[in-house]
Parts: structure tokens; sequence; C-alpha cells
């Protein structure tokens, strides 16, 4: 079991030094319900645009469907960025998520060096077990729209800690790199530059999707979607297509109508 000495605080200072000069602002908090909340609450706020609020510790740290975890203090980074996409397709907001997947997993592996893929749509895995879940939240709608995403990587967390048996750590998973400040400022570099490209192309998603795609570990797996109301779909995923709907046998399925996605056994 870890203790407290083995999971040192965030070096703000050092966070701030190194900030990339994409983000407006960096904070750190000791404690706090979610990340992605906080933020939310300022999504009218000009000025909280490119902002980034991290914390040692979430009480209420939310997933997809509403659902919610805890971990231990100081054993995962859990942060969110609030970014406006101005002039983006709403149906192209879906990307956002997508995208810090893919910035997550280069992260992890050219810092920690383990091998991480992407689960449909934003799960980030090594060896098939969850390291870090992201969720996306449009705090304002119209023409400049605001949307929050989160990110919480799991880095200390022992087998007893984990909040389910499929879920990992990057201890656990040998990762050569550990620190958590190292971890944040790759996290946070590898969106601002997936960012700056993308919104550089006017939110063309062609080289974002090919991305996306190198990384995907669920693409060309078989897979069983599970739907509101107890109905699935069942097949081999082939593809993502241009609103970042996953492709099974034909047939597309979004993010926000996929409950669950399993391996087909």
């Amino acid at each position: 079991m870890y203790s407290n000495l083995d999971r040192p605080p965030l070096n703000v200072t050092e966070l701030r030094r190194g900030l990339d000069p994409f983000f407006s602002q960096l904070d750190v908090v000791a404690e706090t319900g979610s990340t992605n909340a906080d933020l939310l609450a300022r999504a009218a706020d000009a000025e909280a645009d490119r902002s980034v609020l991290v914390a040692e510790f979430q009480t209420s740290g939310r997933g997809r469907h509403q659902r919610t975890w805890v971990s231990p203090a100081q054993a995962q980074v859990a942060l969110s960025v609030l970014v406006r996409l101005p002039g983006i397709a709403p149906a192209d907001l879906g990307w956002l998520p997508l995208l810090t997947g893919v910035a997550v997993a280069d992260a992890v592996r050219s810092v920690a060096k383990v091998p991480a893929e992407l689960k449909w749509p934003n799960d980030v895995l090594v060896e098939g077990r969850k390291l870090c879940g992201i969720l996306a939240e449009v705090g304002t709608t119209g023409k400049n729209p605001t949307v929050v995403v989160g990110i919480g990587l799991n880095v200390s967390l022992t087998e007893d800690e984990l909040p389910v048996p499929e879920a990992t750590s990057l201890v656990l998973a040998g990762a050569e790199v550990s620190d958590r400040t190292t971890l944040v400022r790759a996290l946070l570099r590898e969106f601002a530059s997936r960012f700056t490209a993308w919104e550089s192309a006017g939110w063309a998603t062609g080289e974002l999707a090919d991305a996306y795609r190198e990384r995907c570990a669920t693409i060309g797996a078989q897979v069983r979607a599970e739907l509101p109301g107890g109905d699935r779909i069942e097949g081999t995923a082939t593809d993502v297509d241009a609103n970042g709907r996953l492709i099974i046998d034909g047939r597309a399925v979004s993010a926000g109508d996929v409950t669950h996605l399993r391996p087909l056994e």
C-alpha cells in the first residue's frame, strides 16, 4: 500500500513554468467534487477560455452516463480543460473527446513508455485494461461553443484500489515514469498540439481521424454494443465515420447511444 510520501503533491510552480502558451491559466486545488463541474460553472466567462483545473483529490469524479468514481488522493491525474471552438459545426464537436484520447495515448506512450491504445470512443487502455477515462461536456452552444473536457488517468493505484477489476494504473503497467507533474505537462502539451492543428485545419477531421484510427484497438475487433432499453448490436467494428461514430457491420452508432461496448465472446 502506498503512503502519502509515495504520492507527493503536484509541483504547481513547475507546472506553471512549463505551461504551453496555448493555455491561459492553470490552477491546482487540493480537493473538489469534479473539475469538470467547476469549469462548467465558468463556461460563460470569456477569460476562462483555455484554462486548466487540476485536483489532487476528487470526491465526485464523473464519467459517461453519469457513472462516478473516487480515487485515493494524489494517486491519479484528474484535470479538466475549458476550450472554445469558434465556428465549428455542431456535428464535429464529438471529435474533441476523441482528440483528447489521442493526446493522452501519445503522452503516455512517449513519457511512461507503456503501450497505450484507444477503446472507442475515448477510453485509454493498456493490454486491454482501462488506464484513463475522458468526459467532454458542452458548457455553451451557438457559433462559439464552449466545451469542458476532463481526464482521469490512473497513476499509482494498487490492485486493491482499482474501481473495477478491468482497470489498471501506470504503476501496475510497469511505467518508466509515474511522476504526476511530468505526466500533466506531457498531457497538456499533446492536447495543445492536437487542438491547435485541428483548429488550424478549420476543424476538418481527416488528419485527426487518421491519427485516431491508428491508435484505436476497437477497429477490427468483434464487439457487442449495448444500447438503452436492452437492445444490442453485435459484429465487427470496421471503422469510425466522419462524425466519429463507430461502424459495426455497416451500422453507425454514436457514443451517446451506447451504454457499454464490450468484446464479443
